[in-house]
């Protein structure tokens, strides 16, 4: 999506790992190597999506430009946004401001815990008419527009979990029914999560979300079905 001498952008697909990793060691083929052999030189990733989420992945064409990035990112001086589906109807705004442990694949307890803040905006209501939960006949979930303002690994995730109203499609920090039922619904299995933007030095990026979510962007010219009206 952009390239210029120090800096390359990628819309990443859902399920393309940015980088070999051990959590996933029999995956071979990573959005880093691709762009590689693309270019046929060395890059430095700027930061880190999850192999389920899609959107806007940078990297650095060299170590100058690396160690700048990198120290804007460190700083908070990237902005960026996310789309999310998420279970339930969360505040129409707010921000979760819940410190996080340095790494979530290992216990909580022990480990610091590093300050980290997520403002969000309701962009729509769904009432789907399935049911998941034996308590109610029909199942609620929302639209989400997510701004990290940190960069803690799985932060995202993890901040709408401790609100109650996890990421649909979230295997780790989500819920299985609730997946499940939407996988169905929609006709897609995936971690409804995508970077639509990030904006640094300057320099703003867009990825458009794919042709999956327009079931859920759609509702946003039905005014009945938008964040500030419960359908």
């Amino acid at each position: 999506m952009h390239l210029d001498d120090r800096l390359v952008a990628i819309d990443k697909p859902a399920g393309l790992l940015v980088h070999p990793s051990g959590l996933d060691a029999q995956e071979e083929r990573t959005a880093l190597q691709l762009l590689r052999d693309q270019l046929g030189e060395r890059l430095w990733p700027l930061h880190r999506l999850d192999k389920a989420t899609s959107g806007v992945l940078l990297f650095a064409r060299d170590a100058d430009a690396a160690r700048e990035w990198g120290l804007a990112f460190a700083e908070g001086r990237v902005a960026k946004r996310y789309l999310a589906l998420v279970r339930g109807w969360p505040d129409a705004a707010g921000e979760i401001a819940q410190p996080l442990a340095r790494d979530p694949e290992l216990p909580s307890t022990g480990q610091e815990r590093l300050a980290a803040a997520t403002r969000y905006r309701r962009l729509a209501c769904f009432d789907w008419p399935f049911q998941v939960d034996a308590r109610h006949a029909t199942s609620r979930y929302a639209l989400m527009e997510v701004e990290p303002l940190t960069g803690r690994r799985h932060q995202i995730r993890r901040h709408f979990k401790h609100i109650a109203h996890p990421l649909v499609g979230d295997t780790t920090h989500g819920k299985g029914a609730h997946n499940r039922a939407v996988a169905q619904w929609l006709g897609v299995s995936r971690l409804w999560l995508h970077c639509e933007w990030m904006e640094l030095g300057g320099l703003r990026v867009e990825a458009a979300a794919g042709a999956e979510w327009e079931p859920l962007l759609g509702s946003l010219r039905e005014p009945s079905l938008r964040g500030d009206v419960h359908a």
